[in-house]
């Protein structure tokens, strides 16, 4: 194998956690949801397999021209950081803190000493909410808005006007600093936004500050065998630059999808980790039942330029870390089972996966089929049951 694209759709969950009652989440299943809306085509999903998976909508049996499965997540957490941690071959028994009543005072004093300005708000609430209620009173004491979610985040807002996005990364730092131990958060966030009351707006300077993972991953173990580690999207921002050989910002799915195509025509070897955003921050946070399926659809679209454009070594999986259910009446993520869909020329076809155990068969399988010992990682790899050394299928 010369490249690995793993792709990962941001919350794209499809439902059936076993455990989904103990995180308030019984009955959540994003697929399903969505599947729901007209805005849903996704002809080259479905020819990979997406609908033969268990659990998922409609009859099965059919032929799939890729490989097809679930994972169901074996660590405590529904949130980003232990989600992609997992993928990446880190078992997180521990959940990490959560402040359904905000932050204690001795974190506020803290980050308020650190920064030189006092805090509104603190307590979980809906990031685009927060700024239409506290933006004006932000913009007139200097105060940073201060805020949580049912996931493990320190979140700041502020208005680039007042605080510019440097300043506000540099506050962001600072936080960083302060919460570790019991207040080890996953993740510190910059959320800046613009405008004028009542029609304040989030910008495109989000800006992440996560905690390191807690033991190696495979992008350590690929990046020491001098394999490239390419992370797109917020990948290098999840695992604070962890094992990543090189980072590409970007600024939405689009651009996302747009910058993972350019790595076609480029002559690397090893993986390229790829995080779409929006169907988790513009669609399921809010609720947005179409606007998740039209994203999934315009994703499905580029999907279908992108399939045979692979190399006869390359490899692409897409799958997801969590869910996030637009039809339920929380704006949280939810606990959930995700897809795996895999294709390559160098793999077979038509192979159910069926329910496997952990996120973290992701992280072993890639060290397999690089050649790499994939027992280092958490993880079992099931690059045995896929692989074929002759012949190849396209899919166009």
């Amino acid at each position: 194998m010369k490249r690995i694209f793993l792709i990962v759709l941001d919350s794209f969950g499809i439902g059936n956690a076993p455990d989904a009652a103990q995180f308030g989440d019984e009955g959540s299943d994003t697929l399903r949801a969505v599947v729901r809306s007209e805005k849903l085509c996704v002809p080259n999903l479905e020819r990979l397999g997406l609908f033969e998976i268990d659990g998922t909508p409609g009859p099965k049996g059919g032929e799939a021209a890729g490989i097809f499965g679930r994972l169901t997540e074996a660590s405590q957490g529904k949130d980003t950081t232990i989600g992609h941690w997992e993928i990446a071959g880190v078992h997180s028994p521990k959940p990490l803190p959560v402040y359904p009543n905000g932050f204690p005072p001795e974190i506020i004093r803290a980050f308020e000493k650190a920064t030189g300005r006092g805090i509104l708000c603190n307590r979980p609430y809906s990031g685009t909410q927060v700024i239409a209620d506290y933006g004006e009173e932000h913009l007139r004491t200097g105060r940073l808005i201060v805020y949580t979610s049912a996931d493990s985040v320190f979140q700041i807002a502020a208005h680039e006007k007042l605080v510019p996005p440097e300043q506000l990364y540099d506050y962001c730092r600072a936080a960083r600093k302060i919460l570790t131990g019991e207040n080890s958060v996953g993740r510190v966030i910059a959320r800046p936004f613009d405008g004028e009351a009542p029609s304040f707006y989030r910008t495109a300077n989000r800006h992440d500050f996560s905690l390191p993972p807690p033991a190696p991953t495979m992008l350590d173990f690929l990046h020491q065998a001098g394999l490239d580690t390419i992370g797109v999207g917020k990948i290098g921002d999840i695992f604070a630059g962890q094992g990543i050989s090189e980072r590409i910002p970007t600024k939405g799915n689009p651009d996302g999808m747009e910058r993972t195509e350019q790595l076609l025509d480029r002559d690397f070897r090893g993986l390229a980790f790829i995080n779409l955003v929006d169907f988790d921050m513009l669609y399921g946070h809010r609720n947005d039942l179409d606007g998740y399926a039209a994203a999934l659809s315009a994703f499905d679209r580029w999907l279908g330029g992108f399939l045979p454009r692979l190399g006869r070594e390359d490899l692409m999986m897409i799958t997801a870390d969590h869910g996030c259910d637009p039809s339920t009446p929380s704006t949280d993520h939810s606990r959930e089972r995700v897809p795996l869909l895999i294709y390559g020329k160098g793999v077979r076809e038509n192979v159910k996966l069926g329910t496997r155990d952990s996120f973290g068969d992701i992280a072993a399988t890639v060290l397999d089929a690089f050649g790499l010992d994939p027992t280092r990682v958490f993880g079992t790899s099931f690059w045995p049951l896929i692989e074929r050394k002759e012949a190849s299928h396209e899919l166009g």
